[in-house]
Formats: structure tokens, C-alpha cells, sequence
């Protein structure tokens, strides 16, 4: 097994070599429209011929129904120019494969990631798109938008530098673009088209009957999704006649070329595969992978991978290039997969379906998560407990697995809230995938997709009333909101949250509430407001006698005085603190609430009062065994000394500073890059 994926239980290895049909990317015909495309390309533009330097990108669009070979013809022109673009290419899709807009949010996030590039969580898409555009000033690039629904949806991702490409594909024109002309595709020539049969059937059946391939093609009226579904056909049944395909279709139903090709094809399927199919029209964002089709069907997965290969080789999937047996319908195929899955399935079937897909889900991220918490008994246990099937072999297979079907998780909960009737499995799901993206990604490096989670979890606890769920939404979205400085949202995230978890009597909410309201007004310089609500949250500590966050607590009024210049109530504060580290026994907490002091009576002039402090706070770091904080106390000494007038004594400390810090020391603890509080999800049971 190798550590790419999840343990298929069988078959083929995932992460192998996908076979030859499936890698083969060599382009057929459309010699003229790539001729016309790179003269474009070259042609001067209407500022260039008013005498005026091109202000923005320069917009090149190929216009087709989906299966005429667009996107194909796109990657060629791509693959073809791309060397002139020294600063690369860039891929997004501004589609869903049902035809929905992407958000441009959700775009220029994608494109900010393909850069290398953080993007800012829950910016809206115009801060976005000028963080993407600043991004790409003055360098070459070369953008590939496939799948355009409306002008607006380009307008907003073109580059503010005439050096930069933009290809977009689109079914129409994209009115609203300035110096666009488009490029309009019809079929394939007979001879491409040919040889695209030729792929699938070998040269004999065709070279035997010309007049019959021809036919054939007429048939398929050179539309290349409607001739690799028809070479599917052929290629699985080697003793059929290429003219009896034609004939068949000729007395078929009317209807476009392609419809009547996907008809006659799904109805030689055997049952299993024809209902897989049908099925995969729930898979999100029409991606699949054989845990996805396995829980669909109700079957295997390697019964499952082996129908997805089948389906594959007749032209019904589309293999992706993934280090992971990954699948996709393709869009032009999508909406009459659907309508079968509407006309052939209960509605009842298809919701156990979907439910299954959803269950099956939730167990992958949470053995996704497990395995990250090697050290702990209770993990292990509940690892080897699940079917070997739902196992990573590591962390890293884990996390790979992890970031290839992040597009499809993220996409299978945005749809798992809008359908609403599976409102208990979509929470699961939610909270499943947050916690296996902090786990593998860390908090901040997940944070633009988890601020979309928490959105879906906030609109299911509006949607079903539930105040709880709602306040730790609200939390977790303020924490974002101030983490990227949107400080005036989080308050307002801050005070719902309140409000919330006072609906729900649920105290936990409200203290954590209350401590991030005074967190924001610090923030924001309003030091009496801030040292206000920590005491608000102070008082219902001390009331449940939650001795270290009451500690906690008076550290941060002592913050808030010690900024306002009322170092008496700071230096009150602080004591208050180190009675109940003292009271706990928490030593190395004792260590630096002593420190804090030590540090305020120096802002407030006292330097011999810190000095002795200094020497008591060392006494507890080193008792505490946290030879940093030592360190850090020691030089602190130095500079008190040397405001006193004693060079020696402080060349004396800061020497032995020196020697602490030479020696590498480190923290008594590990840093955490989240607070314990971060990205809560508390609407599951403990079982997650």
C-alpha cells in the first residue's frame, strides 16, 4: 500500500499509473481556430490603434456548447503560448458542472493559492480582487477562466497589465468586454474526427468502412464529446460494425447529436453501471472517487473503482490528473444524468443516497483526524476500530488525501446546507471537517475555508433555531473577523454571540462572548470599555469558581489598565492573579504573572520595587523549570540596573542571559498556534 490514499480494501493501488487512455493528451484538428487564436494574440488592439497603452489584460474567448472540445482547445492554445508568459499559468473554473456561478470570492481565493499567496479570511470579493490584481502587476501571466457564465465574472479577474493573457471559455458571447471577438467552434473535421474514433476502436474497423465512419461522424455532427462516447461503444463491443452504430442512431429518437450518442450509450450499460451513473449526479462539485461512488451505490469500493474505470473507458467519466483515483462527469454529460437520476430513481432512494455519501464522509475525516493524535491511547483504540477500508495508512496519506478532496468537501457541505432536510448529518460533516483541517492545516493556514464553514454552521442554527450552535458559529466567525483586523465585524460577531448564548443559557458562550467583546475593544484603543467586559466576564468566573481562566481573567484587566497609564489598578490586578495561581499551584503561571508585575512597576517609575520583583520572578521560572522566561527576566534586570546607575551588575545579568539563551533553551510548553477556543464546533455529539 502505498502512502498516497486511503486503503481501498483491494484492486488497484491508489497513486498508481493511470492507464494509457486515460494520460493521452495529444490534440486532434483545429488547425484554423488555433491560427486565428495566436493571430490575435498578436493583433492590435483598439487603445494600441487609438494611440493609447492597453490599460489591462488582453481577453481571449472560445465560444462552444459544452462537448464541442473548448476546453480542449483552450489548454492547446495554452500549451502552445505559454512559454512567452514567464510567470506562468493560472486555472480556475468559473462554473459549477450544473452551470451555477463560482462566487468570485471563491475564484480569486483559489487563484491567490495557485500564487503561493494567503488570502485574507472572510474578505469580500472586491478587497479580493484587488489584493489578486496588486498580486499580478507587473508580472507575465497567462489565465485560463473555462466555463464564463456572464462577462462580470471575467471583468473582475483580468490582471491591470497589458503583459498578462487572459483565455476565457464561455457558450456566448461575454458582452460588457471590451475588444473581444470570439472564437466559435463548430465539429471537428472529418479527419480529426476519424481519428478520434480511431482512438478507441483501432484503425481496422474504420479503415474497412470509410463511407460508414463518415456516417458515423455525420452522425455525431464532429462533436468530440458525442464521438468518444460513440468509440466507447465500439471499443467495448469489438465485434459490432461501425455502420451498425450509425444505423442505430440514424433511426434513434430525435435530438441533438450529443443527447441521442448519451442515450443509445447508457442504455447498452449494464444495470449496476447505469445506476451508479445516475447516482453520480449527487456527487459534489461532479466529482467522485470510490469511497464516494462505494457509499452512493451501496456497494464495495472496489466493486465501486471498478465501475468508475468502466464508466471511464466508455467515455462517461473523465479521469482527473490526481495522485488520487479521482473522477469527474463531465459538464456537457451532467444535466442528462440528472434528469435520469429525477425520472428513474424514488426521491426517497435518492436521499438515502445522498445521506449515505454524507455518513461515509464524516467517517473519513474523522479517521482523517485521528491519526494525527498518534500519542493518545484512546485514538488508537478508536482507529483500530474502524473497517480497514476507512484507515489511512499515515498522517501524510491522511493529509494528501485531505487537500485533493478539499474542493469536493467543501463543495459536499455548501450542498449538504441547501438541501435542508439533512440538517444532522450536514452539522457532523461541518464539524468533522473543521476539526481534520486544523489538525493537518493548522488554524491559520485554514482560516479562509473555515470562515465559509462556520457560515454554513451559523445559517443551519438560524435555520433551526438553535442558539447554542449559533453563538459558537458567531465566535469562531468574530475570532476570524479579528485576526484579519476587521475589528468593528467581530464586535458585532462578539455581541450576537452574547446575545445567543444567553438565549441558550449556556455560559460558557456568554463568558467567552463577553472576554472577546473587551478583546475588541482593546483592540480599538477603548481601554475603559475593554478592562469593563473583562470584568462582566470576571464576575461569572469567580461566581463558578474557575479559578485559572478567573486568573486569566485579571491579567487581562491588568492589560487594559497597564495601556490606559493606571498602572495601581494593573499592579491590583496582577496580585489578584497571583493569589489564584497561588491558591491552583500553578508555578510556572505564578512565574509570570510576577514578571507582569515586575514590568508595570518599571512603566510606572518604581524601578527599585521592579527590581526586587524581578529577583522573585526568577525565583518562581526557575522553580517552574522555564529557563527562557529566566532568561528573559535576567535581561530585563539588566536594563533596570543600568537605568539605576550599575553597569557592572547589569553586564553581570545580561551575561548570564547569554549563557541561558546559548545553552537552547526552550519553552516549558509547546506553542499553540490557536487558543483552545479556537474553531469550536459544539453542535455533534462527544463521539467526534
Amino acid at each position: 500500500m502505498t502512502d498516497q490514499a486511503v486503503d481501498t480494501g483491494g484492486g488497484e493501488l491508489p497513486g498508481s499509473e493511470l492507464p494509457p487512455a486515460a494520460t493521452e493528451n495529444h490534440f486532434l484538428g483545429r488547425t484554423r481556430e488555433l491560427k486565428e487564436l495566436r493571430a490575435d494574440i498578436e493583433r492590435a488592439g483598439l487603445d494600441t490603434i487609438a494611440g493609447r497603452k492597453a490599460p489591462r489584460a488582453r481577453v481571449l474567448l472560445i465560444a462552444g456548447r459544452p462537448g464541442s472540445g473548448r476546453t480542449a482547445l483552450a489548454e492547446e492554445l495554452v500549451r502552445q503560448v505559454a512559454d512567452r508568459y514567464g510567470d506562468g499559468v493560472l486555472r480556475a473554473r468559473l462554473s459549477e458542472p450544473d452551470g451555477t456561478p463560482v462566487p468570485v470570492e471563491r475564484t480569486v481565493r483559489e487563484l491567490l493559492t495557485a500564487l503561493g499567496l494567503p488570502s485574507p479570511a472572510g474578505a469580500d470579493e472586491d478587497e479580493l480582487a484587488q489584493i489578486l490584481r496588486e498580486a499580478l502587476a507587473g508580472r507575465r501571466v497567462l489565465l485560463l477562466l473555462d466555463d464564463a457564465v456572464a462577462a462580470e465574472q471575467v471583468d473582475m479577474l483580468l490582471p491591470d497589465s497589458p503583459d498578462c493573457l487572459a483565455v476565457a471559455v464561455s457558450e456566448g458571447p461575454l458582452t460588457g468586454i471590451a475588444d473581444v471577438r470570439p472564437c466559435t467552434l463548430g465539429g471537428l473535421d472529418t479527419k480529426s474526427a476519424l481519428e478520434l474514433l480511431t482512438r478507441h476502436t483501432g484503425s481496422v474497423r474504420i479503415t474497412v468502412d470509410p463511407l460508414a465512419a463518415e456516417g458515423l461522424v455525420e452522425e455525431c455532427a464532429g462533436q468530440p464529446a458525442a464521438l468518444v462516447l460513440a468509440g466507447g461503444w465500439l471499443a467495448a463491443r469489438p465485434k459490432a460494425a461501425v455502420a451498425d452504430l450509425a444505423k442505430q442512431l440514424r433511426a434513434g429518437d430525435d435530438g441533438p447529436p450529443l443527447v441521442r450518442v448519451f442515450r443509445f450509450s447508457y442504455e447498452g450499460l449494464p444495470s449496476t453501471a447505469r445506476r451508479l451513473l445516475r447516482l453520480l449526479s449527487l456527487a459534489p462539485a461532479g466529482l467522485a472517487d470510490p469511497h464516494t461512488a462505494s457509499a452512493l451505490a451501496g456497494c464495495s469500493v472496489e466493486d465501486a473503482r471498478t465501475v468508475l474505470d468502466d464508466l471511464a473507458a466508455l467515455g462517461f467519466l473523465r479521469r482527473l490528473g490526481s495522485p488520487l483515483p479521482q473522477y469527474e462527469v463531465p459538464g456537457c454529460l451532467l444535466p442528462m444524468v440528472r434528469t435520469l437520476a429525477e425520472s428513474q430513481d424514488r426521491p426517497g432512494e435518492l436521499q438515502l443516497a445522498r445521506a449515505r455519501m454524507l455518513e461515509r464522509t464524516v467517517r473519513l475525516l474523522q479517521s482523517c483526524r485521528v491519526i494525527t493524535e498518534t500519542d493518545s491511547p484512546q485514538a488508537r483504540e478508536r482507529l483500530a476500530a474502524l473497517p480497514r477500508s476507512l484507515r489511512f495508512p499515515s498522517p501524510r496519506a491522511a493529509e494528501d488525501w485531505l487537500r485533493a478532496r478539499q474542493p469536493a468537501l467543501l463543495a459536499a457541505a455548501r450542498l449538504a446546507v441547501l438541501d435542508g432536510q439533512l440538517d444532522t448529518l450536514a452539522r457532523r460533516l461541518l464539524a468533522a471537517l473543521v476539526r481534520a483541517m486544523v489538525a493537518h492545516f493548522g488554524a491559520r493556514a485554514a482560516a479562509p475555508e473555515l470562515y465559509g464553514v462556520h457560515r454554513l454552521v451559523l445559517d443551519i442554527a438560524e435555520r433551526r433555531d438553535l442558539p447554542r450552535e449559533r453563538a459558537a458559529a458567531l465566535l469562531n466567525l468574530g475570532d476570524l473577523d479579528a485576526q484579519t483586523g476587521r475589528t468593528t465585524e467581530a464586535l458585532a460577531r462578539y455581541r450576537a454571540a452574547l446575545d445567543a448564548g444567553r438565549e441558550a443559557n449556556d455560559p460558557y458562550a456568554t463568558g467567552r462572548a463577553m472576554e472577546s467583546v473587551g478583546g475588541a475593544h482593546q483592540q480599538t484603543g477603548d481601554y475603559d470599555r475593554a478592562a469593563d467586559w473583562y470584568g462582566r466576564a470576571l464576575v461569572q468566573r469567580l461566581a463558578r469558581d474557575e479559578d485559572a481562566d478567573a486568573a486569566r481573567l485579571y491579567g487581562r484587566i491588568a492589560a487594559a489598565h497597564t495601556y490606559a497609564g493606571r498602572y495601581g489598578e494593573a499592579l491590583r490586578n496582577w496580585r489578584a492573579a497571583i493569589a489564584l495561581h497561588r491558591r491552583s499551584g500553578d508555578v510556572a503561571a505564578h512565574a509570570r504573572a510576577l514578571s507582569e508585575v515586575a514590568r508595570v512597576q518599571e512603566y510606572a517609575g518604581r524601578l527599585e520595587e521592579s527590581l526586587h520583583t524581578c529577583q522573585q520572578a526568577v525565583e518562581w521560572a526557575r522553580r517552574a523549570e522555564d529557563a527562557r522566561l529566566q532568561a528573559a527576566l535576567q535581561l530585563r534586570m539588566a536594563d533596570t540596573l543600568e537605568r539605576l546607575g550599575d553597569p557592572a551588575a547589569a553586564r553581570l545579568h545580561r551575561g548570564v542571559a547569554e549563557r541561558m539563551l546559548g545553552d537552547g533553551c526552550e519553552e516549558s510548553a509547546p506553542t499553540r498556534e490557536h487558543h483552545a477556543n479556537a474553531c469550536e464546533i459544539r453542535s455533534t455529539s462527544a463521539e467526534d
